[in-house]
C-alpha cells in the first residue's frame, strides 16, 4: 500500500500556514498600486478584493472540506468539471504556487544583503530554497510548526509597526491626491490589491494532513483571512497615513524608481534610519517574507504531488517519502523550476505571471462549486457556503472582473500565461490523457 501523506495538522498549525502563506504581501509589492491609483484607487480595488477572498474563502472551504486532498482546486475541478478543466485549474494552481516563491525569494535575498553586503542577493535567495525545501522534507509537523513561529513574529511586527506610526497619522495624508489617474486607477491598481491576499488558499491544499479536515480547515482557513483582512486595513492606513502615499512609493522625492520596501519608508519619517526601533522592526520583518516563501514552497508539494500520483507527470513526482510522509520528489521538483525562475531576475514579470494563476484558479473554483451543488446534491458537504448560491456568483463575477483587468493591463505577460495554459493542455491531450486510471481518488 502507498504510504500517504502524515496527518498531524490542527486549526491553530493551519491559521499560522494560511497567514504565512500571504503575509509577506503586507511587506512589499502592494504599494506600487499607489503609483497607479493613488489612495483611493488602490483602496477601492482592495475593498473589491476583501469582498472577493471573503466570498471565495467560504465557498472554497465548502470544497476542501467535502474533498480534502493534497490537489485543492486540481482534485475539485476534475470531479466536478472533469478531467480537461481539471487539469487546467490544477496547471493554474502550479503556476502561481511556482511562480510566487522566486519573487519572494528575491526580496529574502535583499533583505539579508542588506546585513551580509558581501553575499550576492541571488547566493542568498537559492540558499533560501535549499534551506526551507529540506526543511520540507524533513517533516509536514516540523514545517508548519516553524511556519507558525515565524508567522506569529510577523504578525507581532505589523501590529508594533502600526502602533508606532498610527499616532503620526493625517489625514491630510490620506485624502491627498488620492486619486492621480482618475478612475483608471482603480483598475490598474487591481493586482496589487489581489497580492495583499495571494496564496490564501494554499491551506486547503493542506487539508488532507489536517487531523480532522471537515473542522480544522474551517476554522483554520476563517481565523486566517480575519487575521489578514484586520493587517491589510491596519497597514494600508498606517503606512500612507505617516506621509502620504508618494513617501512609500518613492525612496526620494521626485525619484523615478519605486520602492518595494513601504513599511521601512513610512516608518524612517517617524524615527529615522538609525534608530533601535527602525533596526528591530526591519529585522522582525524579514520574518514576512521567510513566512510566506516557506509556506508557499509547502503548498506547491503537495500540488506537484497531486499531478505525479495521477500520472499527469511522471509517477516518481507522486510518491510520498516513506519514513517523513513528505512529497519529496516534488519539492525537489519545484525546488529546480523556482531557482531557474529566479535567476531569470524578472520579478515583476514572475508575481504577475503569478497572479494569473491564481485569479485563474478562483474563477475555476467558484464554477466548481456551483457545479457540484448541482451534480452531486448528496455529496456529504460538513461545511456549506452560506448565502448560496450568492457568495460563490459573486466571487465567481469579481474574479472575473479581476481577470479582465490583468489582460488588459497586461498584453504581453498574459499572452505567455495562456500559452503555458495551451502548450500544457495540448501535451495533456497528447499523453497523459489517454493514461488510465487518471482520476484522482474519491475522499
Amino acid at each position: 500500500m502507498e504510504k500517504g501523506l502524515s496527518k498531524s495538522l490542527g486549526p491553530l498549525l493551519l491559521w499560522g500556514l494560511g497567514v504565512g502563506y500571504v503575509i509577506s504581501g503586507m511587506y512589499f509589492g502592494w504599494n506600487l498600486g499607489l503609483a497607479e491609483g493613488g489612495t483611493l484607487g488602490l483602496a477601492i480595488a482592495t475593498a473589491g478584493v476583501i469582498v472577493l477572498y471573503i466570498t471565495f474563502t467560504f465557498s472554497y472551504t465548502e470544497l476542501a472540506c467535502a474533498i480534502p486532498r493534497a490537489g485543492g482546486v486540481f482534485d475539485y475541478a476534475t470531479r466536478g468539471l472533469g478531467r480537461d478543466w481539471g487539469f487546467i485549474a490544477g496547471v493554474a494552481q502550479l503556476i502561481e504556487f511556482l511562480f510566487a516563491p522566486p519573487a519572494i525569494a528575491a526580496a529574502i535575498g535583499a533583505y539579508f544583503h542588506i546585513f551580509l553586503p558581501g553575499i550576492p542577493v541571488t547566493v542568498i535567495a537559492v540558499a533560501a530554497y535549499f534551506i526551507f525545501t529540506a526543511l520540507n522534507i524533513y517533516g509536514v509537523r516540523a514545517a508548519a510548526g516553524f511556519e507558525l513561529i515565524v508567522t506569529v513574529f510577523a504578525v507581532v511586527e505589523l501590529l508594533i509597526f502600526s502602533g508606532v506610526t498610527l499616532p503620526h497619522l493625517s489625514v491630510s495624508n490620506l485624502t491627498r491626491n488620492a486619486l492621480p489617474h482618475g478612475w483608471t486607477g482603480v483598475w490598474a491598481a487591481v493586482p496589487f490589491a489581489v497580492w495583499f491576499f495571494l496564496g490564501l488558499e494554499g491551506v486547503a491544499n493542506v487539508a488532507e494532513e489536517a487531523k480532522r479536515p471537515q473542522r480544522d480547515v474551517l476554522i483554520g482557513f476563517g481565523s486566517a483571512l480575519a487575521t489578514l483582512i484586520v493587517l491589510c486595513v491596519l497597514v494600508f492606513v498606517a503606512s500612507v497615513g505617516v506621509a502620504g502615499w508618494e513617501a512609500i512609493v518613492y525612496p526620494t522625492p521626485g525619484a523615478m524608481e519605486t520602492s518595494d520596501s513601504p513599511l521601512p519608508l513610512a516608518l524612517s519619517k517617524i524615527t529615522g534610519t538609525s534608530g533601535w526601533v527602525y533596526h528591530l522592526l526591519i529585522t522582525i520583518g524579514l520574518m514576512g517574507l521567510v513566512a510566506s516563501f516557506h509556506g508557499l514552497v509547502l503548498a506547491a508539494g503537495r500540488a506537484t504531488l497531486e499531478f505525479g500520483r495521477v500520472r499527469y507527470l511522471p509517477p516518481a513526482v507522486g510518491r510520498v517519502l516513506a519514513r517523513r510522509g513528505t512529497p519529496a520528489n516534488a519539492l525537489l521538483i519545484n525546488m529546480v523550476i523556482g531557482i531557474a525562475a529566479l535567476l531569470s531576475g524578472r520579478t515583476a514579470d514572475i508575481i504577475t505571471i503569478s497572479v494569473f494563476g491564481a485569479l485563474t484558479l478562483y474563477v475555476l473554483a467558484m464554477v466548481t462549486v456551483l457545479v457540484l451543488r448541482r451534480k452531486e446534491p448528496g455529496l456529504v458537504r460538513p461545511f456549506r457556503v452560506p448565502m448560496y448560491p450568492v457568495f460563490p456568483i459573486v466571487a465567481l463575477v469579481i474574479g472575473v472582473v479581476c481577470l479582465v483587468a490583468m489582460v488588459s493591463l497586461n498584453i504581453k505577460l498574459s499572452i505567455i500565461y495562456f500559452s503555458l495554459l495551451l502548450v500544457s493542455y495540448i501535451w495533456f491531450w497528447l499523453t497523459a490523457r489517454g493514461r488510465a486510471d487518471q482520476k484522482p481518488e474519491p475522499a
